[in-house]
């Protein structure tokens, strides 16, 4: 067990925080609520980005930029999302040393400005659908910070798309949900449940948020991403209408969503250990550590050249393969091992005289630190097959935890008793008042985590005793 990282059943809080400190991640930033993102954290915010980015151009988005400072007056056009958001907005009043205007707001989000811009820029059926996205960072001027979770400062990605219909922005916005769906459980293995968002807990402006929702190893829930339809609401306020295909005005329709760096936070809630971090091969910064070990100069020619010639060959074979190769010498084998176990590393390869000799490695896996000598014919088939099975093992294990931590609440009792004694996800009827939601949160903590896409049988409210369409996803949640 590592000396550095609190175990988690010790102190969950703690280990997360350990676990960050100890794969170089991030680290507090010198204004209270931010964060620096340190190289090896911002590989993975990269991996992650650069495989999101692929999926959602081959979707048709394109990417844009817009501005971090939005007009005052761009946040009051649109009273829900105003008031939604004026807690969290930090506003510059001061610009080369004289007073604005008008003060501007940091965005908390882009809706108004990007808004503003759709008005100007789509005037026919045929300049739609605009589907845009952009990579930036947002600031909301947030009470209690946790790294990666929850920071006044964070990177995201923001699409923003306008339509001519409603039922084509409905499309979108379950696509995009889709899309989440998909990058969570195929590329960060981490199983999530999608669905609505109850009315309390929808973005602020939006008609209808929808949401994926994971379980974390201490049972609670991280909302992992969410995608908007807007309906028609901020094409009113910011007046982006356009001529149809019959020569009438209408206003378009349009969604937004977004996913960010919080996502880093549930990897790491998801998978590590007690001994640091846990990465799946398909969004690691870096696949296959190899770190030769030698005692003499010539012991370190020969198992540097011999680790090089594995990497050639695993190279030739595995598309997009990172592989570092661990040069460093003022470090023991057993330190080395250590760093790779603790960056999250799937896989390490160890190469020492003896292992030259016999044209053999020792290969190691991060998951269930399983080690085995692979002669050199065979590693390169060893290390692909390992590769998948390190993933799959890693989605197979949360799931695994998330079932066995998913139940079923017949009655406002036994729900009760099970926030307070069992933790994790829950099951149960409620009749869609605003009242019976607020009256679960404030006694138990727990909220609707979403409404699931996949309706269950009606039933009864487990508070109200009123006509349930179907039971609702509940968890005490990040």
């Amino acid at each position: 067990m590592a000396k550095n990282i609190t175990p988690r059943k010790e102190d969950y809080s703690k280990w997360y925080l350990d676990v960050i400190a100890a794969g170089q991640l991030a680290d507090y930033a010198p204004v209270k609520g931010c964060m620096v993102i340190r190289p090896t954290g911002f590989a993975i915010w990269e991996a992650m980005q650069a495989r999101l980015d692929r999926m959602f151009k081959e979707t048709g988005h394109v990417n844009a930029s817009f501005p971090l400072l939005i007009p005052q007056h761009f946040m009051e056009r649109e009273a829900e999302h105003v008031e939604g958001f004026s807690p969290e907005c930090a506003v510059v009043t001061h610009g080369g040393g004289k007073k604005l205007e008008e003060p501007l707001v940091i965005r908390p989000t882009s809706e108004t400005v990007v808004g503003h811009m759709y008005s100007q820029w789509i005037q026919s059926y045929r300049d739609l659908p605009v589907l845009i996205n952009q990579w930036c960072n947002v600031l909301r001027w947030e009470m209690r910070t946790r790294l990666f979770l929850r920071t006044s400062e964070f990177l995201w990605q923001e699409g923003h798309t306008a339509h001519e219909t409603a039922e084509e922005a409905q499309e979108e916005t379950l696509r995009m949900l889709e899309i989440y769906r998909k990058f969570q459980e195929e590329y960060l293995a981490i199983p999530v449940y999608t669905g609505l968002k109850s009315a309390a807990e929808k973005f602020p402006g939006a008609l209808a948020t929808y949401s994926i929702e994971a379980m974390m190893q201490d049972g609670k829930a991280l909302q992992s991403g969410t995608s908007h339809n807007l309906g028609q609401n901020f094409a009113k306020a910011f007046e982006i209408d356009y001529l149809d295909r019959d020569n009438n005005q209408q206003l378009v329709w349009t969604t937004s969503w977004g996913v960010s760096t919080r996502m880093i936070g549930g990897l790491i809630m998801t998978h590590s250990d007690d001994d640091g971090l846990i990465i799946p091969p398909k969004i690691a910064p870096i696949q296959i550590a190899i770190v030769p070990i030698f005692n003499n100069e010539q012991e370190r020619k020969e198992t540097l050249e011999f680790a090089n010639s594995i990497a050639v060959q695993l190279y030739e074979k595995i598309d997009k393969l990172q592989i570092k190769i661990d040069t460093r010498e003022n470090l023991r084998p057993a330190d080395k091992f250590f760093h790779w176990i603790q960056q999250g590393v799937p896989v390490r390869i160890e190469v020492g005289p003896r292992d030259v000799k016999k044209q053999s490695a020792m290969v190691a896996r991060r998951d269930i630190r399983e080690k085995n000598a692979v002669s050199l014919e065979n590693i390169t088939q060893h290390v692909v097959e390992l590769l998948d099975k390190i993933q799959d093992n890693l989605f197979q294990r949360a799931l695994d935890y998330r079932k066995a931590n998913t139940r079923t609440a017949k009655n406002y009792e036994e729900f009760k008793e099970i926030i307070a004694n069992e933790g994790g996800f829950v099951f149960a009827h409620w009749d869609g008042s605003k009242e019976v939601e607020a009256q679960i949160k404030q006694e138990t903590k727990a909220t609707i985590r979403c409404i699931p896409l996949e309706k269950s049988e009606a039933g009864k409210c487990m508070v109200s005793g009123e006509p349930s369409a179907q039971e609702v996803l509940f968890a005490i949640a990040y």
